[in-house]
């Protein structure tokens, strides 16, 4: 036995588990205990973290936590509730000694007549609307770099996103092309003489297959030669297909993109502007000001992360359907078994909304917060919502906050639906992520290029939540106290400077901003 990189364990006979919806890793263990023990019966001799009690635990504290809430609101200006209101929702989004950091991309780069193009670069993005939104400032880069004319990005119809949409659905062509203009050439689509030289199929264009994170001198040697023979080229598919370090003027040109030219197309723009409004007007308890979170609790996420709930057989037979029907026997493969428990404590399972509820009514949002939910089609959602619900009554998501008809044109796209999520998140006070993925780490990236560096960002640690969440006897005052120093740990983090290993899409820190009164 032995273990892998990316934290799987390894039985010979076996491999590793990999892919999927999110980061959440597979832990392999003795096929004997998963055959053994039914479905809703306790691991024997469980640690601390390992199994799921959080609704044990609820039903202990929901009456200290309404009282506390009732005292709070019977001290009216005297209490800690509204002293907390003031201090986190009632001041600005960062709180920076010395000069905030601001957008500095156009300093960082270049403007010059282009040069001759080299031909054309084809490339075709994979995954849900931020692994789109990664692959296409990438290939921008990817063309500077090899000095050709991107044409716009194809989708991949993914099997587990399932949306079917193009590019000018749901970004703006047009004003992509322009903000480009002078760094990239960009086209929607091949000249009718370069598709004629290959009979009008796209697919007898070499493609020219990469590894991922493949450093700017992959390009240049091995791509840009094809390219210069060929007059075109095609990298399909192009997800995490340049190195995350690169040179100065291509990080600010992923900003330029990521930040200024990928703008949402106009029918979600409205839409979401809108939301936002709305969202502004239903708090005004916290003068205007909202909390979002990211709800990982779908029910592909759920069953990719091979976590088990507080379902019994029915949840157990549920999530093995799910994942035959996305992942088709990966998870059955000889010699691998699921180990839930271990999955628990080190983190991996994402939270239900009962957990998110309890973290942040420990954490002191009361509940006059108005909470907005950023998710997909929550797994068993009458079940696992009510609690939410039951803690911010003031609870909203797009669904609840937009009229059915305005919806309508967005159904069965799912990622012009998570468009209307990623901009009301992006203008909330406080943004919580409760899991990890391209959306939360975009995220957190663009509200610190807004916000000077340093948006409040909840990012609790998981590994700490558990101990809390599977201890039925903890006090109120205790579960608290616990949950403070999560919040205190995380805002800990709150300014932060891209690494060697770091996405400059999540912290683009330094190369994309500068501590001075930069503007783009």
């Amino acid at each position: 036995m032995k273990s892998t990189k990316s934290g799987y364990t390894q039985l010979s006979g076996g491999g590793a588990t990999a892919g999927g919806p999110g980061p959440a890793a597979v832990t392999v263990a003795s096929s004997l205990r998963r055959r053994t023990r039914p479905a809703d019966a306790e691991p024997p001799h469980a640690q601390r973290g390992s199994v799921y009690r959080s609704h044990l635990v609820f039903e202990r504290l929901w009456p200290a936590m309404r009282d506390d809430a009732t005292l709070a609101a019977s001290a009216s200006s005297l209490s800690a509730s509204a002293s907390w209101r003031r201090s986190m929702l009632m001041t600005s989004h960062y709180q920076n000694s010395g000069d905030p950091w601001m957008p500095c991309v156009n300093s960082r780069l270049t403007r010059s007549e282009l040069p001759p193009s080299n031909g054309y670069l084809m490339i075709e993005a994979n995954g849900g609307l931020n692994q789109q939104r990664l692959s296409i400032c990438d290939a921008v880069a990817v063309a500077s770099l090899l000095n050709a004319t991107l044409v716009i990005p194809t989708f991949h119809l993914n099997s587990v996103w399932r949306d079917p949409s193009k590019f000018g659905d749901i970004f703006d062509e047009d004003h992509f092309i322009e903000t480009l203009k002078e760094h990239v050439r960009v086209v929607k689509k091949l000249p009718e003489d370069v598709l004629l030289r290959f009979n009008h199929n796209i697919s007898s264009i070499p493609n020219m297959r990469t590894k991922a994170y493949s450093s700017p001198n992959h390009y240049v040697q091995n791509v840009l030669p094809k390219l210069l023979e060929l007059g075109v080229v095609r990298i399909a598919p192009f997800s995490n297909r340049l190195a995350l370090s690169v040179p100065l003027n291509i990080q600010a040109l992923r900003c330029l993109v990521n930040y200024h030219a990928l703008r949402f197309a106009e029918p979600i723009r409205i839409l979401s502007d809108d939301l936002v409004g709305r969202m502004t007007k239903k708090s005004l308890l916290t003068g205007g000001k909202y909390v979002s979170v990211h709800l990982r609790f779908e029910e592909d996420m759920v069953a990719f992360s091979c976590c088990t709930y507080d379902g019994g057989w029915r949840e157990k037979t549920e999530m093995d359907n799910a994942r035959e029907r996305s992942w088709r026997g990966k998870f059955r493969r000889h010699g691998r078994v699921i180990n839930p428990e271990a999955n628990r404590r080190d983190g991996k399972c994402p939270l239900t909304p009962l957990e998110v509820g309890m973290m942040l009514r420990g954490m002191g949002f009361d509940n006059t917060t108005s909470l907005y939910v950023a998710s997909g089609k929550i797994y068993n959602s009458e079940k696992y919502m009510a609690p939410l619900r039951q803690m911010f009554p003031l609870l909203t998501t797009k669904d609840s906050l937009a009229l059915p008809e305005e919806l309508a044109q967005f159904k069965g796209h799912s990622s012009q639906l998570a468009a209307l999520d990623y901009t009301v998140c992006v203008q909330s006070e406080v943004f919580v992520t409760t899991q990890g993925g391209n959306f939360p780490h975009f995220l957190m990236g663009h509200r610190r290029y807004l916000f000077g560096g340093n948006a409040k960002t909840i990012k609790p640690d998981k590994r700490k939540l558990v101990l809390s969440f599977d201890d039925p006897n903890i006090r109120w005052d205790q579960f608290k106290q616990n949950m403070q120093e999560i919040l205190h740990h995380s805002d800990m983090k709150s300014i932060a400077f891209r690494k060697p290993n770091d996405s400059v899409y999540t912290f683009p820190m330094p190369e994309c901003m500068c501590q001075q009164d930069g503007m783009i």
